[in-house]
C-alpha cells in the first residue's frame, strides 16, 4: 500500500458555497487509467452545481478485498458540501458512476469507478436502498487510510473517534 499526491489529491478548498450538508465520500477504482480518471472526476464535480468540494485526500494504492483476482485498487476520500437529501445525492454519485463508465457484473468486481456515501452529515438510515454510515466504513483500509489524512472537521472529526489510529507504514492497525 502506498500513498499518490498530485494535483487534486489532497487539496483543501476555504472558499466553499453555502450548501446545507457535509458528506463524505469514498471514491475508488481499478480499471484503466484510474489516477487520470479521479482528476476527470474532480474536475467533474467542481463544475456542478450540485455539490461543492471541501476537501480530498492523497489517494491510496491497495489490494483487493473479496473477489481477489483482480489489480489493485486507488481510493480516495472526497469531503463535499450539497443540498440535495441523501437519497437525492446517492442517486447523483450513481449517475456520476454511470457518466464514467461504471458497470456492475458481480460484487467485488473490477470497476472504472465507485462512490460510497460513507457519512452524510450525522444522519444515520437504514433502507433497502440506503445506509449511512456506510455499513462496513470502519473495516476498510481503503477508507480508513485516506480518511485519516483528511484535515477538516465536522464527519471526519466525527469518524476519527470511531475508528484506529492507522500505520501504514506496517499495513495495520495500532
Amino acid at each position: 500500500m502506498q500513498f499518490f499526491y498530485d494535483r487534486f489529491f489532497p487539496i483543501i478548498k476555504r472558499d466553499n458555497k453555502s450548501y446545507k450538508y457535509e458528506a463524505v465520500v469514498g471514491i475508488g477504482g481499478n480499471e484503466g487509467d484510474v489516477r487520470r480518471r479521479f482528476r476527470s472526476l474532480y474536475m467533474y464535480m467542481m463544475r456542478s452545481s450540485l455539490v461543492s468540494i471541501s476537501e480530498t485526500s492523497p489517494v491510496l494504492q491497495n489490494p483487493p478485498f473479496g473477489y481477489l483476482d483482480q489489480k489493485d485498487f486507488y481510493n480516495a476520500i472526497m469531503v463535499v458540501r450539497t443540498s440535495l437529501s441523501p437519497k437525492a445525492f446517492l442517486k447523483f454519485l450513481l449517475h456520476v458512476e454511470k457518466i464514467f463508465g461504471r458497470k456492475r457484473s458481480f460484487k467485488n468486481a473490477p470497476r472504472t469507478l465507485d462512490l460510497d456515501l460513507i457519512f452524510y452529515e450525522n444522519v444515520k438510515i437504514k433502507s433497502k436502498s440506503l445506509s449511512v454510515p456506510h455499513p462496513s466504513w470502519s473495516k476498510r483500509e481503503s477508507v480508513v487510510l485516506p480518511l485519516s489524512k483528511i484535515k477538516g472537521a465536522g464527519l471526519v472529526a466525527f469518524a476519527r473517534q470511531k475508528i484506529p489510529v492507522p500505520d501504514i507504514k506496517k499495513g495495520r492497525y495500532r
